[in-house]
């Protein structure tokens, strides 16, 4: 069985479930050591159990409960995770909300913040405490988990769209940084995955989230989604040697053949495919927008 993490160190944020728990799995299985991290104690403790079951003789699984969100937190993280490993190869940052939902004038802005401080700021916090560990060692890889609200707006959720679309723009500034250091910073996005996330925009009903919205979620329920190993499988590609030079790029899991991206290291490396830009006239077939029209 190919294992393209063996003997590297992980720490992944947000992995008592979801697709974080399955990340976790993934890099069990391709051979990394994993340090994971959520809020909730119990459900860690379990997702610990969880990856260690999964781990052949020599691999290490620890669990440290924290918020993200908070510095003393993040900066624990890592110092713990460094305690327990002597190297670190690989952060994800994983951890999420979608925050409340409904109309931006109406929603309860504590709770709006509190989505940027967890999307967005605590990737931030857990990059800048890991990044100078990778800089002294000339190597590293940074995954950033984004998601539709990056590319496309998100009507009535209005916090999780503004924190994923920073969050990837904050990995596109971040991998310019880090260009001549070794250290790749790459976002995924996962697809519409069937977790407890999409369970919560079902439950907040179509009068929150749109009539629209809540059938197309609803349908992707039904069609049980995105499968969770494919946004996983992605994370370890980001995380392995395979992927070494490619930086700053968001990377679809469904929709990109992200598999063949080694054979295109260098048109990734010298054009802007696969990032945030803004659309001109001129990309729709227009004849006008530029300033001299």
């Amino acid at each position: 069985m190919s294992r393209p993490l063996e003997n590297r160190n992980a720490v992944i944020t947000g992995a008592n479930q979801g697709l974080g728990l399955e990340i976790a799995r993934a890099y069990v299985r391709a051979g990394a050591n994993v340090f994971l991290c959520a809020r909730d104690a119990d459900k860690l403790e379990k997702a610990g159990e969880d990856a260690l079951s999964l781990a052949a003789p020599g691999q290490t699984v620890r669990v440290l409960a924290g918020d993200v969100s908070k510095p003393e937190d993040s900066e624990k993280i890592v110092a713990v995770a460094l305690e327990a490993f002597p190297r670190l190869h690989i952060l994800v940052n994983n951890a999420g909300i979608y925050g409340p939902m409904g109309p931006s004038e109406e929603v309860d802005w504590q709770e709006w913040v509190r989505a940027i401080e967890i999307n967005l700021l605590g990737s931030v916090l857990m990059c800048r405490a890991v990044v100078p560990h990778f800089r002294r060692h000339g190597y590293g890889k940074i995954i950033q988990l984004s998601g539709g609200g990056a590319t496309n707006p998100l009507p009535r959720i209005s916090a999780y769209a503004a924190s994923k679309a920073a969050v990837v723009r904050y990995a596109e500034s971040l991998g310019e940084e880090l260009r001549s250091s070794g250290i790749d910073v790459n976002s995924i996005a996962p697809g519409a995955l069937n977790t407890r996330m999409m369970d919560e925009l079902l439950a907040a009903g179509p009068d929150k989230v749109g009539e629209a919205f809540h059938e197309r979620m609803l349908k992707l329920k039904e069609q049980g989604g995105t499968p969770l190993e494919r946004g996983a499988s992605l994370a370890v590609f980001l995380g392995s040697a395979a992927s070494d030079g490619m930086t700053g790029k968001l990377i679809s899991a469904a929709w990109d053949p992200w598999e063949k991206l080694p054979g295109r290291l260098s048109d990734l490396k010298n054009t802007d495919v696969y990032t945030l830009r803004r659309i001109v006239p001129r990309d729709r077939g227009m004849d006008w927008g530029d300033k001299n029209d």
